[in-house]
């Protein structure tokens, strides 16, 4: 029996690793990036495996030189007084993209602004 590597077992994967993933592949892959722009839920659901709910946009938005867009997710509305389990924070949490700016993992690209914070 063969272990799995990790690019092939992607059950774990969270909204965050998939969004790094898609990046970099964009950065990497000049027709892969042209596809994501041009048609990005197709290509989305292609690379998740399955099909978005219905009514689901998909938005790519290319970030100029010199500008750090954040994507500030809608607060959840509280249900209860209970704290939220791990499933409901990934989804409240899940939006925010802090890796990308920086090298991302094992691709070695960063941002054309450099570092953020630290040295300067």
């Amino acid at each position: 029996m063969t272990a799995q590597s990790p690019q092939n077992d992607r059950s774990e994967e969270t909204r965050k690793d998939f969004e790094i993933r898609l990046i970099a592949k964009a950065w990497t892959d000049e027709a892969f990036r042209q596809q994501l722009l041009s048609n990005p839920k197709a290509v989305v659901e292609q690379e998740l495996g399955s099909a978005l709910p219905e009514g689901t946009k998909v938005e790519i938005i290319p970030e100029p030189a010199n500008t750090l867009c954040i994507v500030l997710p809608l607060p959840a509305k509280p249900q209860s007084s209970e704290q939220l389990n791990d499933e409901e924070l990934e989804a409240v949490a899940g939006g925010v993209l802090t890796a990308v700016p920086m090298a991302i993992a094992g691709y070695g690209i960063a941002a054309p602004w450099g570092r953020l914070g630290g040295n300067k």
